[in-house]
């Protein structure tokens, strides 16, 4: 069984690298902004759609960053195959969605939805001379925000 993730790179016109932290199963977790690809959706559709439900933001989906060229357990889902898929995307309006200045500050809001599936989730901004692979938890991630580094020196 396969796991298809798409996940969209944001970087703001100061060169700040948007993330998601987020609350799962009682784990911290600083990821790129995405999430699973539905039956009869496009990788493309399905990012729009996640930045949509996630951030109120319309966005454009630009060049393919990185899809998984290895085996990934998924984190999240025992016994099934993880391929994630990175895009660069760009905001097509103004940021509405609340941006956090610190990692895991979840609004109340945010936590008393956390107390009903165990999930919560913020969104921040990463300087670029902060950001590496240690900005970011998961495997596949960490890979990405490597190539990101390498590719917009």
């Amino acid at each position: 069984m396969f796991n298809l993730r798409v996940y969209g790179i944001l970087v703001n016109d100061k060169k700040e690298i948007l993330v998601s932290d987020e609350l799962i199963r009682g784990g911290n977790y600083t990821k790129f902004c995405g999430g699973g690809m539905e039956v009869g959706e496009g990788t493309r559709d399905c990012l729009k759609r996640e930045f949509m439900e996630e951030m109120n933001l319309k966005i454009d989906v630009g060049d393919h960053i990185y899809t998984t060229d290895f085996y990934q357990p998924s984190a999240f889902r025992p016994g099934e195959q993880l391929i994630a898929i990175y895009y660069f995307v760009h905001a097509l309006e103004a940021i509405t969605a609340r941006i956090n200045t610190k990692p895991f500050n979840f609004d109340k809001e945010e936590l008393e939805k956390a107390g009903e599936n165990g999930e919560a989730e913020c969104f921040r901004f990463i300087a670029w001379e902060e950001f590496s692979a240690e900005s970011v938890t998961l495997p596949v991630d960490k890979l990405v925000a490597t190539i990101i580094k390498s590719k917009m020196i």
